[in-house]
């Protein structure tokens, strides 16, 4: 994508109402007002479901799409990209949508105690090199911020192509003992994943697909 064309992205995000764009000092300083008063932006005191490093969005909106009843906020830092899901949100009237650009790690900064129902980790960077254990999305400091906005029995669903971060996620949540309630190595060869797993793709899992890498699927409680 040119400068130019991102430029225009940026500056559309600026006049969406469902885009939140604080800035980091905002957040760190603890004076982000949407914490713990998400239910002022909406409108109502639905559950909220985030997903984080939503990329374009396409879970974001399709899940917003079959669950009217709950509220949608795709995370990520790349505001060019998610533009494609605010625009359609935009455009589709959905609104129990939003997206907020800001980085992962200060989730637990941004909402607030048992403030959000469900998340969704989208075919996130599997970090594999050793130095870049800390940025994988569910090593335990991760999983700690989860916890600390998450209702109680409250779900966290991974979805990657990655068979590493597969296995280094069911790895860590035996280790300390949280709960798997469900888990598919080929979500699409294998029977009994949820039908939201199979029927929204992302634009890049369809990537995956035409190279005939198999895409897996978790969902796990953090005890």
């Amino acid at each position: 994508m040119g400068s130019k064309n991102k430029l225009k992205r940026f500056k559309e995000n600026e006049t969406f109402k469902n885009v939140i764009q604080p800035t980091r000092e905002v957040v760190e300083n603890g004076e982000f007002t949407l914490k713990g008063n998400w239910a002022s932006h909406f409108g109502n005191n639905n559950p909220v479901v985030l997903e984080l490093g939503c990329g374009k969005g396409e879970y974001t909106i399709g899940l917003a799409k079959r669950n009217k009843n709950k509220n949608f906020i795709g995370i990520d830092i790349k505001g060019a990209r998610f533009w494609r899901g605010a625009k359609t949100a935009q455009e589709e009237g959905l609104d129990n949508v939003a997206f907020l650009r800001t980085q992962i790690e200060l989730v637990d900064l941004l909402f607030a105690e048992n403030e959000v129902s469900e998340i969704w980790i989208t075919f996130p960077d599997p970090q594999i090199k050793y130095k870049r254990t800390k940025h994988r999305m569910t090593n335990e400091v991760f999983l700690n911020k989860y916890k600390s906005i998450l209702v109680d029995g409250g779900e966290i669903n991974l979805k990657t192509d990655s068979e590493f971060m597969h296995g280094y996620t069911l790895g860590i949540l035996h280790g300390l003992k949280h709960e798997v309630v469900y888990a598919n190595h080929d979500v699409y060869k294998n029977e009994g994943s949820p039908k939201e797993v199979l029927e929204i793709q992302t634009f890049y899992e369809n990537q995956y697909l035409e190279k005939g890498k198999p895409i897996t699927y978790i969902k796990f409680r953090l005890n």
